[in-house]
């Protein structure tokens, strides 16, 4: 895989993530109902702190086991077969995903920053998704370019996020209610059926 078609994979992979209703993207509307897009550039950086250390704590696992054919075998099968989980979970998600989450302004203003991280370090759907769906994509950015492959990886990705939290947390705080809106719910979908596609092409790889 070159480096473009890599760059193209993690973004259409990991915008899934960024993009999912979950913890921290409910909490940052929240705040952001109150504080704007700020807020959601705090959230962001909170995020990233965690997700960065993480990313590369795995790459350097990776990186010392990487070479062994069974070790490839287990992170490509195990990789694919969370996508495609995690596909079918997100399809569920936007099919019923509904309500108005910003009606909070009444609850005490927090530290984004700070949520940002405790959102992020106790999402079980988070830390899963990396140590498994998010793994061949370590694996494939330590055979590009070892670690140089991995912060492209992960810059491919984390823009997404600070794009995202901080537009929606500007919505919120214009008053839009995002999760009501069915052009979201549709967007869910479409990455989660991306979701699955890549899942498949992971495990049908690794098992080739």
């Amino acid at each position: 895989m070159n480096v473009f078609a890599f760059i193209v994979t993690v973004i259409f992979v990991t915008a899934s993530g960024a993009l999912a209703p979950g913890p921290t993207f409910f909490a940052n509307i929240t705040e952001g109902a109150k504080s704007g897009a700020k807020s959601g550039l705090a959230f962001s950086i909170g995020h990233t702190i965690l997700e960065f250390t993480l990313v590369m704590l795995l790459a350097v696992t990776l990186r010392t086991v990487s070479n062994q054919p069974l070790i490839k075998l287990i992170v490509g099968v195990a990789g694919g077969v969370a996508l495609i989980g995690f596909g079918f979970f997100q399809i569920r998600e936007g099919a019923t995903l509904k309500g108005d989450v910003q009606k909070k302004e009444n609850m005490p203003s927090k530290n984004p920053l700070l949520l940002g991280l405790i959102f992020t370090g106790l999402n079980p759907y988070f830390i899963i998704w990396w140590l498994t769906a998010g793994m061949p994509l370590i694996e494939n950015a330590l055979a590009i370019a070892s670690f140089a492959g991995v912060l492209i990886m992960y810059a491919s990705h984390v823009w997404m996020d600070y794009t995202w939290l901080t537009s929606t947390a500007y919505l919120a705080k214009k008053g839009t209610n995002l999760t009501g809106r069915k052009g979201y719910r549709i967007l869910i979908i479409i990455f989660g059926l991306i979701l699955i596609f890549f899942g498949l092409y992971f495990l049908l790889t690794a098992l080739s």
